[in-house]
């Protein structure tokens, strides 16, 4: 073995320790957010101490109150709450909220928190424990390795875990429609009419109809997503009867899917990330994106999101196709 520096090795073994306990960072955070200490130390209105804080948490086991003031200690070094100094002779520091706590109140129109219950829910974190068995099988997803069914299947028919998920889609997009509503205008100048691919429950959609009053919005994604859904002014959804998990220019279920959004002149946005769909690098020349953008009259199609890839093909994110009038 190669002679390594000790220092060198202590700083390796540390790396790979910060590496195996990184957990520890999210699920504090979820746990914070489970006992409501955001709300709490904002409704406090000022900065809260430990013992006030677990005066606060009302369902908090009396033998567990010594561990709040650890939980605490990891949430600051992480930069979710800071310590304030406080007056008065008082010995303890008080908590206050950050920028990011913020993003974490129940009653915060860009509120994460749905976004955050979602991701860290046993049912998302529990693929990451098969990766290693879904990259010897044949599973597309570890999340079917996991749970022995897609994704979509397993949302299809859980409603419950669906309406989280797509709650927690909700307020992930909400935050970043704001930004590109009001720094990306120009990208709207010219077209005619939004499709969004995947588009959940129109969150994107509907802040960009109501933004842009002139374009007409449109909504695919699964019968169970758009379920009670109503169509309103210039915005609408479309079920589609693909569970577009293939490959848009070779798969076959996906023809039909191809064959609706043909009818609307001017696709200008295409959302990959909300159903993960798969692009084949081929994609770019492909006849029917070629068609969309010829059918557009100047419009462009536009791929934004992120989007899973399987078998080898790539994906692409943020990439606008076409020319505009």
């Amino acid at each position: 073995m190669e002679k390594v520096n000790v220092n060198e090795l202590l700083q390796a073994q540390a790396h790979v320790s910060n590496q195996i306990f990184s957990f520890i960072n999210s699920m504090s955070l979820k746990c914070a957010v489970d006992l409501g200490i955001p709300d709490i130390i904002q409704n406090h209105g000022e900065p809260i101490t430990v013992t006030e804080l677990v005066a606060a948490l009302p369902t908090l086991n009396p033998t567990k109150a010594c561990n709040i003031y650890r939980l605490m200690r990891i949430l600051v070094h992480s930069g979710i709450f800071a310590q304030q100094k406080l007056s008065h002779g008082v010995q303890e520091d008080g908590y206050v909220l950050t920028n990011v706590s913020r993003l974490l109140l129940k009653d915060n129109p860009l509120s994460l928190t749905p976004f955050l219950t979602i991701m860290l829910d046993p049912i998302l974190t529990k693929p990451w424990d098969f990766l290693g068995t879904w990259f010897q099988n044949n599973d597309c997803y570890p999340f079917s390795t996991a749970h022995g069914k897609t994704f979509w299947d397993y949302a299809g028919h859980n409603p419950k875990f669906g309406h989280f998920f797509n709650e927690g889609m909700a307020s992930d997009a909400r935050l970043v429609c704001s930004v590109l509503i009001d720094k990306c205008k120009g990208s709207f100048e010219g077209l005619d009419s939004v499709v969004d691919v995947g588009g959940g429950t129109g969150t994107v959609g509907k802040a960009i109809a109501d933004a842009f009053p002139h374009l007409d919005c449109t909504v695919f994604d699964l019968p169970h997503v758009v379920a009670g859904l109503q169509d309103t002014g210039n915005m609408c959804w479309k079920i589609s009867s693909s569970k577009l998990s293939g490959s848009l220019s070779t798969n076959k279920q996906n023809k039909s899917l191809i064959a609706s959004v043909e009818r609307y002149k001017s696709l200008t946005l295409l959302n990959l990330g909300g159903l993960s769909l798969e692009l084949s690098p081929e994609l770019e020349l492909s006849s029917e994106v070629s068609s969309w953008i010829r059918a557009g009259e100047g419009g462009g199609v536009m791929f934004c999101g992120r989007s899973t890839t399987c078998d080898g093909v790539t994906s692409c994110s943020s990439t606008k196709y076409g020319k505009k009038s």
